[in-house]
């Protein structure tokens, strides 16, 4: 395996040719993670952006990358028109495309997010904001038209714990041969408990359309009385309890983990209708078996994920042992 600096510097070379085809004058590029994506902060003397150089095979087989990504910042413009929402600015290459090719990977520019992650010290007015920022996604996201040709993931049974996903270019049923056996057993019944959950809850939208799927605190930048949400990638069609689940999941072993729920969900309710909550722990624990299968596959090709394999199967398998 290539080392974490070599596979950095590599993707760093794609990242500047990329640049190139975007409107963005002589730039230094510094970097800032290398996990799903490689992600760099582009300062020029046209501002400061964020270069994305995106994960191959990242929305499904036979899906054009360039076409999913594009969805994406079809949705934050179509965001940004519509709402007074914070969402990042995509950034169109020179071609009129919101994407560029370079050395065979999908890359994007998006306008820079400025302010402060609470994730290491979160409070309970943190997540009642977010509980309100994911009822105005929600409220956009049932009332808009996508345009034609629009692909995203569909988060679904299938997506979840079945064969549909990649993750760091090995198969997700190849991700559940590389859990530990108690691992495994806690993931079979959680997909056993979530094929009956997800067969009732059906997709009508009352209870599923497009959603952020990823929001959690570490996605969410504070900055005075504005919150500005970030990382769209895993945008795509699931279920509106599965996007007020993610936020919950990490904490889900804190003594005031009643507390910071019911922020989230009054924050929510504030603004919309809540979904039928039920079965909210069921999405936590889906939560869990989609990180899971995500680290272990990244795990395969990023020595930084490797080194922390172990310990963040520990951490899963005691979190499950409580909530199962």
């Amino acid at each position: 395996m290539v080392s974490r600096r070599g596979q950095v510097a590599r993707v760093r070379r794609t990242a500047l040719r990329a640049l190139g085809d975007f409107p963005v004058g002589e730039a230094r590029l510094t970097f800032v993670a290398h996990g799903e994506n490689t992600t760099f902060r582009v300062d020029s003397g046209d501002g400061r952006f964020l270069m994305r150089v995106h994960r191959p095979n990242r929305h499904g087989p036979g899906v054009d990358s360039r076409i999913a990504v594009g969805s994406e910042l079809d949705w934050l413009a179509a965001l940004q028109a519509d709402t007074e929402l914070s969402v990042p600015t995509p950034i169109r290459a020179r071609s009129g495309e919101w994407t560029a090719v370079a050395d065979g990977r999908v890359c994007s520019v998006l306008g820079w997010q400025r302010g402060r992650m609470q994730a290491a010290h979160p409070r309970a007015v943190h997540f009642r904001r977010l509980g309100g920022i994911l009822a105005r996604l929600h409220d956009h996201a049932s009332a808009w038209a996508p345009p034609s040709g629009f692909v995203r993931m569909r988060w679904d049974w299938e997506t979840f714990f079945g064969n549909t996903m990649e993750y760091g270019g090995v198969s997700a049923a190849g991700c559940w041969t590389l859990l530990p056996a108690p691992v495994h057993g806690q993931f079979d019944e959680v997909a056993r408990r979530m094929r009956v959950v997800m067969a009732g809850l059906g997709s009508q939208p009352d209870a599923f359309g497009l959603i952020h799927a990823d929001l959690h605190l570490g996605n969410a930048l504070f900055d005075g009385d504005a919150v500005r949400v970030i990382d769209f990638d895993d945008c795509g069609f699931g279920y509106w309890l599965y996007d007020l689940a993610v936020p919950l999941w990490e904490y889900r072993d804190r003594t005031d983990f009643d507390a910071i729920r019911a922020a989230l969900l009054d924050g929510y309710g504030e603004r919309r209708e809540l979904p039928d909550i039920t079965y909210l722990d069921d999405f936590i624990a889906t939560r869990f078996v989609a990180f899971g299968l995500w680290f272990a596959g990244m795990a395969q090709v990023n020595p930084a994920f490797g080194a922390d394999l172990d310990k963040v199967m520990g951490w899963i398998q005691r979190s499950l042992d409580r909530m199962l």
